[in-house]
């Protein structure tokens, strides 16, 4: 199938190099050309309208719902838009909008996963959007992932990944403040990972996340400028069904902190220094 990818960043790049290796023809595009080009196996356009121009699917995968309006903005004929970034629900409806007036169909798909599960096309796509869109879809994001869940019609794609992303950050959030908390309490925090290893409170990405915040070193694998802006997602979203959502909220703010402290291009578990004492 051809397939046209819009945005080769941090999780872009890796979906559209397995869509290649899985025999599909696929041509990139991306706003800095440099990353288009490093994608192996792919052809480069020099626009999204060129990039789209006789695919049978177009997939975005870009920052925000902005950065996907633009991208798209110039795009007249649409093949099937299979949307895939994370825009939150305002975001979602705006694009469905635009896909309406274009006489396009969106399927809406983002993904659960960050740089690692990509690429190795072990990502979850958590798809909604209208039936007769799906045997198109499958060997798309049986390529890029290594389950599926279609939750119904287009939107509760991106309403069930807000839910997901505010547990995720919430979760990484807490795990910070109890390694502070072990710190002060003259701990070495390793223990606390030691105390829950094999057991039902242990999972390897508490352990990863931890790892970097006792290291002291952050290599982005989900940035936590991405994480704050889905953080903030949540809350609108909350804010729309009527919600106070408290944790959330203290959640997101620790980010902002930490985002406005200067760790925003880290992983989204340099959060801690939101946390911790001297970091503040």
């Amino acid at each position: 199938m051809r397939i046209a990818v819009l945005g080769t960043g941090a999780m872009g790049a890796p979906m559209a190099q397995n869509l290649a290796r899985a025999g599909h023809d696929v041509v990139v595009w991306n706003r800095t050309r440099a990353k288009a080009e490093a994608v192996e196996g792919a052809m480069v356009a020099d626009t999204p309208a060129d990039a789209v121009r006789d695919a049978e699917a177009m997939l975005t995968m870009l920052t925000d719902g902005d950065a996907v309006e633009s991208a798209v903005r110039d795009i007249d004929a649409m093949p099937l838009w299979i949307q895939m970034s994370t825009v939150g629900i305002d975001g979602t409806e705006t694009l469905l909008r635009i896909a309406k007036e274009r006489g396009a169909t969106l399927v809406d798909a983002p993904v659960l996963g960050s740089r690692e599960p990509a690429q190795r096309g072990e990502l979850v796509v958590v798809a909604s959007g209208p039936e007769d869109a799906r045997p198109t879809c499958a060997p798309v994001f049986d390529a890029v992932g290594k389950k599926t869940i279609w939750v119904g019609e287009a939107g509760a794609g991106t309403r069930l990944k807000v839910v997901a992303n505010a547990w995720l950050v919430a979760l990484v959030a807490a795990l910070a403040e109890s390694v502070v908390l072990a710190r002060g309490l003259e701990l070495d925090p390793q223990l606390f990972f030691d105390a829950i290893a094999d057991g039902p409170l242990d999972f390897p990405y508490a352990r990863a996340k931890g790892s970097e915040m006792i290291a002291g070193e952050f290599p982005p694998s989900f940035a936590l400028k991405l994480a704050d802006k889905d953080a903030n997602l949540a809350l609108t979203a909350a804010t729309r069904a009527g919600l106070e959502l408290h944790v959330a909220r203290a959640v997101a703010e620790e980010l902002d902190q930490a985002f406005a402290l200067g760790h925003g291009d880290e992983d989204l578990a340099a959060v801690y220094f939101a946390v911790e004492p001297e970091g503040r």
